[in-house]
């Protein structure tokens, strides 16, 4: 990692998990179109989250990491960007009343069109065709046409993201997330379940306090951030050619940013030291994350942030495990022990999702709620017991009415799952899911503080 890095030397590198393009003078043009676009996120807005990140590494936030599995060009509907930014302001919400710190609240969104496969191809009824890689790369349709992999979804991905973006900074900036308002962002369908009604018990105890608040003075025009919110996106780094296209050098630090996103993660699959992937987020300035499952090594973990993160900048490296509840036990406490012992500054988030899959009876691909939440669970237990900081969680999930996960307080089981089965590769919480489990960590980020502010009392 000591050679010179510029935006092309991933090309230089052995790398996997990408498509076969047959045209290469049509990806290049397009990648060269792409070079001439606005950016999508500017390197200001990725500092202010490097700092935020920062303070979750220190113990002072908490990250909530949260979004589409894949993003998709057919279901792309201004609803659908709406329901799931308000389901994350409410888990959010729900969230800071436990925790008592900041938020920090990152969209897996405008940018999570591409996905990872454990084969090249697929096979069906003696068929074999490329894997389907997301609506960036090709179509889900079983055909030769749609799975042939076309350069032109990039930029259908860049419009389609730039679209999101736009909307969700209306939201964030423009009153929708204005805490009065707490009580208008339940979706229909949760209104009447449980967790909407112990949310609407929450939303009144806010409004209790803001009528406290304001008539001391204390109000959304005096205190911006009670009317505004920080909101920032995410995806995985995996197609390097549309991230090279869209990373420009700062003017004012003359430093490079991926601008694509704000934070960017590099895969299971693709975090291979010598390779392709890690030697492009290498040389951007963003803040970015890796996921860790139960195979790596400690010290691979200290290379990779040693690569990653030399100067052992604050709110640089999200570290994201994804384990499996009992694997995570038996793992976690060793790449602790080992980032705390280098000194290591790194934000530890949870991702409970990708070790949890599995297939039903009825074929549906699905997890399970309860070994979601135990794996959370697992999560904070072991930093309890560690003395550090759970720092966040890392979820897939979406605002609409799914039925793609089995339990939870509504009860979705196996044989409701083609009931609204909608997802275009991995199943999802659902809104009601997702802010079950957001009391639940509620729960858990109370103990914590509790047990700490005890701590400090009897030192």
């Amino acid at each position: 990692m000591t050679t010179a890095w510029t935006r092309e030397t991933w090309r230089t590198k052995p790398i996997v998990q990408v498509p076969e393009y047959a045209d290469q003078a049509a990806l290049k043009a397009v990648e060269h179109r792409l070079g001439n676009f606005p950016p999508l996120v500017f390197a200001g807005e990725a500092r202010s989250l490097k700092k935020s990140l920062g303070d979750v590494a220190q113990g002072r936030g908490f990250l909530l990491q949260g979004g589409d599995c894949a993003e998709s060009f057919a279901e792309f509907h201004p609803d659908n960007i709406r329901d799931t930014f308000r389901v994350l302001l409410q888990m959010a919400v729900v969230l800071t009343f436990g925790a008592g710190v900041p938020i920090v609240k990152l969209g897996r969104m405008a940018g999570q069109f591409a996905k990872p496969r454990s084969s090249n191809t697929e096979i069906i009824d003696g068929v074999e065709l490329p894997s389907y890689r997301g609506d960036m790369v090709n179509g889900m349709d079983f055909t030769p046409e749609m799975r042939e992999p076309d350069p032109e979804r990039l930029v259908q991905a860049y419009n389609q993201s730039a679209a999101t973006l736009n909307l969700l900074r209306a939201f964030s900036q423009g009153g929708y997330a204005d805490l009065r308002k707490v009580h208008q962002w339940t979706l229909g369908f949760v209104a009447d379940s449980a967790q909407g009604e112990r949310y609407q018990d929450l939303a009144d105890r806010i409004q209790e306090a803001l009528a406290f608040m304001e008539a001391c003075g204390i109000n959304s025009t005096a205190v911006p951030s009670m009317r505004e919110t920080d909101f920032y996106t995410s995806h995985e780094a995996l197609l390097l050619n549309y991230e090279e296209s869209l990373t420009r050098m700062d003017s004012t630090t003359g430093r490079w940013y991926a601008c694509a996103a704000h934070f960017l993660w590099i895969g299971e699959r693709t975090r291979q030291l010598d390779h392709a992937h890690v030697e492009f987020l290498r040389g951007v300035d963003n803040p970015i994350g890796f996921k860790a499952g139960p195979t790596i090594d400690p010290d691979d973990v200290l290379r990779m942030i040693d690569a990653l993160n030399p100067d052992n900048e604050a709110g640089r490296i999200t570290i994201i495990t994804r384990m499996g509840a009992e694997k995570l036990q038996e793992h976690l406490p060793t790449l602790i022990r080992a980032v705390e012992r280098e000194g290591k500054t790194v934000v530890w988030s949870c991702d409970p999702m990708h070790a949890n899959t599995e297939k039903s009876s009825s074929g549906y691909k699905t997890r399970r709620f309860d070994n979601v939440l135990g794996e959370v669970k697992s999560f904070f237990d072991v930093h309890r017991s560690e003395g550090t900081h759970a720092g966040g969680v890392h979820f897939e999930m979406t605002g609409q009415d799914v039925t793609e996960c089995v339990g939870g307080a509504q009860a979705i089981t196996e044989a409701s799952l083609g009931d609204r089965y909608h997802t275009h590769c991995d199943p999802r919480l659902n809104a009601s899911q997702a802010l079950e489990l957001a009391f639940l960590m509620a729960e858990m980020l109370k103990q914590d503080r509790q047990a700490s502010t005890a701590a400090a009392v009897a030192s």
